[in-house]
């Protein structure tokens, strides 16, 4: 009986095999590790991951764990404690790069840059259940990437499954000029270019300096993200969230290009931030009447319309 079981067994793997090698299917050729490691590649070509630098995760949805699980791991990874607590996520899986790893290194070898990790029930804990290869472990700033998750989650009704972060010359650049509040750098960056009060019409949040990786820049950044879907990490970078990768990476890449114009116009001007032309308050209402957002009112210097002024 056991020969036979084995050799059932044998045979079962080897329909397994067959059906792989004609399909060609593996974990890699799945939309959303594809998705996930063209990301990792454009920040890369965008110059804001200079060695280690910066972080991706995406949380899965039921059918990318039904379709990635015949990959996963026999015999899952042990479980580890996250540091952090975010019920709402408990038993979600979660593709995330590794710490240490280099993001120009994800597209020519995924299963040991990445890999799909599991929350444990009451959200406390993780596991590995395929990939980063040879001991790897998710990034640091793990703790923080699942706290966002959860609030991200919440403020946009489960839509919100991309959390970034990345090190944004111009934006880094920017925290050593303004202070450290959202409103003035949400102002400074809806001025900058027409489009950013319609990209990212709550604004932008700021955290001051803290260290990385650990549980209180996760708590302060989470605060933060119970109002905006980008927050500033002074000296450091940029964090930002997103329905999918592609409103992910639009949302960085538009707050960057900002923050250079801002930069750079600063830079003719003599150092100075007045300048002779600029969006004025009532303009950036009026793109957001004609693009059908809403803005933030809070950043803007006159008071709400009334229901009459619409």
């Amino acid at each position: 009986m056991a020969f036979f079981d084995q050799a059932q067994e044998m045979f079962s793997q080897g329909i397994d095999t067959a059906r792989g090698a004609v399909s060609g299917v593996a974990m890699e050729q799945l939309g959303f590790v594809r998705g996930f490691v063209r990301l990792c590649n454009d920040g890369w070509e965008q110059g804001w991951h200079e060695r280690n630098g910066g972080n991706l995760s995406y949380r899965l949805r039921p059918e990318d764990v039904d379709t990635a699980r015949k990959f996963f791991d026999k015999e899952p990874r042990p479980w580890t404690p996250l540091g952090v607590e975010a019920p709402t996520m408990g038993g979600a899986y979660f593709l995330v790069t590794g710490t240490g790893n280099y993001m120009r290194n994800v597209a020519s070898d995924p299963s040991r840059n990445i890999g799909i990790v599991e929350l444990s029930a009451a959200g406390d804990a993780y596991r590995i259940v395929w990939g980063l290869d040879d001991g790897g472990r998710p990034t640091s700033e793990f703790p923080t990437h699942v706290m966002n998750h959860a609030v991200r989650s919440a403020a946009t009704d489960g839509a919100c499954r991309v959390i970034y972060h990345a090190h944004p010359t111009n934006i880094i650049a920017l925290s050593y000029l303004l202070p450290l509040d959202a409103r003035t750098f949400t102002r400074v960056l809806w001025k900058a270019m027409t489009e950013c009060v319609v990209v990212f019409p709550a604004g932008v949040g700021v955290v001051p300096w803290m260290v990385p990786g650990g549980a209180d820049i996760a708590r302060a950044t989470s605060e933060q993200m119970k109002t905006f879907d980008a927050v500033v990490w002074a000296s450091h970078g940029l964090f930002v969230s997103g329905t999918d990768f592609d409103s992910t990476f639009g949302l960085l890449h538009t707050i960057e290009k900002a923050a250079d114009i801002y930069g750079r116009a600063r830079a003719m001007n003599g150092g100075s931030g007045e300048f002779l032309n600029t969006i004025t308050d009532e303009g950036l209402r009026q793109i957001g009447r004609e693009f059908n957002v809403k803005i933030n009112e809070a950043m803007l210097d006159f008071p709400a319309a009334s229901a009459t002024d619409n």
